[in-house]
């Protein structure tokens, strides 16, 4: 299920440009951390640096992994398929919820928990807390966090003797020490949860393994993920109620992209084709993942080879810079103004008809306009393969926001804080899961044919906490706007068929120290090409003082990690 607040529909990048890290942060919020989210995708941040580096995925992982077992308390309408999420698109009947968790594994213990927040937090005594507790039989005690700044306190917390129960750790937060620390502050789940032991807890033992893969640190099961979808997050999303009217073709090229733009475009009439399409510009050419350093290389020909160093890379950015040079792309996208960051009002008003975006944005323009603007109809094209064929994508990671506990805790605590996670990790379709997701009915929400709508109170107070400490298998539900569910789930299935996983998919790797700025300054270059102020010549000597600066020793580090831990795609 999605946010109904209006917050959700508001998080996109906080540059022009897209930026990858900004872009992470804001997708949190749209994903989990606001009103009623479900997270249709968890943000995909990098582990990115650590003192001396390393792999959390040798070929020791399976004996640490929990057993997989299926949920079978909920089917839902749309099952997983070639990595995509689950889906739903019935609305919601409260008389036929499920109960997933019949009896409380709570002792009645206190759990401290501390968390990235988004918002302002609400009193600690609320009826939403109130009643999440009383569920899970544990006293939940919440230190919430500003999002926006949480890396600098999650350091500071860390560095001290003084660490909560429980600590949510996003990926995008995981550089400088965080790796090192997690290794040294966090409890080993293992002795609780790896194989049969999860069996104590049904609904952590029905999260997918490849998300357990991505929570082992330090040759040890630490941490409980928020799962996700590995097919890549990005939607090319188009004005479909436009398209139909004017008989605009979806196009199945990079070419046919390029000539559907100049048609669409008349910048008198204040129409562009589209914004900053780079992302999409890098799925189409079949460029190795971006959003997490490891995912940028891979086996190819026996050798490992970055992303930067291919050929398809630099052609996106030149197929990106044609675009920008037709005059077909939006001016805001190229002059920094503040409507590229929130594309929807210019979006609305048909300024442009295609950008590229998260794919929880599908729902939340479709939300916000649908009473303002019926005739508006926001869809997600298929990615195309640059030259007509079938695109080539490439992974991202299948989970990256995890909660851990702490080392000093007792056996008690660290079975009441999992006891929290077997609650928030209820699929949809359970009682669990809607008092999670929504609170109490009546105080929090209420349900009109099928749709569950927040309450002042309930926007006001399920807000990012417990949807943050563990989550089930990714999964899409719209009651208000189930086509939609339904156009997004089908989309990561036929995506997902194209999709490969690179060598380090599904493993946390901290890189060593020294690394740590390599690649610093490639996004920034990236912007400037696509825009006509550096050239592609700029890049190739980027990439050859990168290969010269530690790019190649760095590869020699992978390249021995590979061999001594194998990889984990599959």
């Amino acid at each position: 299920m999605t946010p109904n607040a209006s917050s959700a529909s508001s998080a996109s990048p906080a540059s022009s440009a897209p930026s990858r890290r900004s872009f992470l942060a804001s997708t949190a919020v749209a994903a989990a951390a606001v009103a009623g989210g479900m997270p249709l995708l968890a943000a995909c941040g990098g582990a990115d640096s650590g003192s001396g580096g390393g792999s959390s995925s040798g070929k020791g992982a399976k004996k640490l992994l929990p057993a997989y077992v299926a949920g079978n308390v909920v089917t839902p309408d749309i099952a997983s398929k070639n990595g995509s999420a689950v889906g739903f698109t019935g609305k919601l009947d409260l008389a036929t919820l499920k109960t997933s968790v019949p009896k409380k594994l709570g002792k009645g213990g206190k759990v401290s928990i501390m968390s990235p927040f988004w918002g302002t937090p609400p009193k600690a005594d609320n009826a939403y807390y109130r009643a999440m507790n009383d569920r899970i039989g544990v006293d939940v005690a919440w230190q919430n966090q500003d999002g926006n700044t949480y890396d600098q306190k999650l350091g500071a917390v860390l560095a001290s003797s003084d660490v909560p129960d429980m600590v949510v750790v996003p990926g995008w937060n995981m550089g400088g020490k965080i790796p090192s620390a997690i290794i040294g502050k966090f409890a080993d789940l293992g002795p609780y949860l790896s194989g049969d032991a999860v069996k104590d807890y049904p609904n952590l033992a029905a999260i997918p393994t490849d998300a357990w893969r991505r929570c082992i640190f330090g040759g040890r099961l630490r941490g409980l993920p928020m799962p996700a979808s590995y097919v890549t997050n990005i939607v090319p999303l188009y004005r479909k109620d436009i398209f139909d009217k004017e008989g605009y073709e979806i196009p199945r090229s990079a070419d046919e992209f390029m000539a559907l733009a100049k048609e669409i475009t008349n910048a008198r009439a204040k129409r562009w084709a589209c914004t900053d399409m780079k992302w999409t510009a890098f799925n189409s050419f079949g460029v190795l993942s971006g959003s997490e350093k490891p995912l940028g290389w891979n086996l190819v020909d026996g050798k490992l080879i970055n992303r930067i160093e291919t050929q398809e890379y630099l052609e996106a950015l030149e197929w990106t810079r044609k675009l920008f040079a037709a005059g077909v792309v939006h001016p805001d996208a190229e002059l920094g103004k503040s409507s590229a960051t929130d594309p929807g009002p210019k979006f609305a008003a048909a300024e442009f008809l295609i950008y590229n975006q998260d794919i929880s944005q599908w729902w939340s323009r479709t939300a916000e306009q649908a009473t303002q603007n019926p005739d508006y109809k926001i869809w997600g094209m298929d990615i195309w393969g640059h030259d007509g064929g079938d695109p080539a994508l490439f992974a991202t990671q299948p989970a990256n926001i995890f909660a851990f506990i702490s080392k000093k805790a007792p056996e008690s605590v660290i079975r009441d804080a999992l006891a929290v996670a077997n609650v928030t990790a209820a699929p949809y379709g359970t009682e669990e899961y809607m008092l999670t997701n929504y609170g109490v009915e009546g105080t929090h929400y209420t349900v009109r044919n099928g749709v569950p709508t927040k309450t002042t109170q309930g926007n006001n107070e399920v807000l990012n906490a417990y949807v943050m400490v563990a989550s089930p298998a990714a999964t899409i539900a719209h009651p208000d706007f189930p086509d939609v569910a339904k156009g997004q789930v089908e989309w990561q299935q036929r995506m997902g068929a194209f999709t490969k996983k690179s060598a380090f998919y599904g493993q946390q790797i901290t890189e060593p120290t020294r690394y740590t700025n390599l690649s610093n300054d490639f996004e920034q270059l990236e912007d400037d090409i696509v825009r006509g102020r550096k050239k592609i010549s700029d890049m190739q000597q980027a990439v050859a003082d990168w290969k010269s600066k530690g790019g190649d020793k760095l590869r020699d580090w992978y390249r021995k990690l590979l061999d001594e831990n194998g990889s984990a795609a599959g």
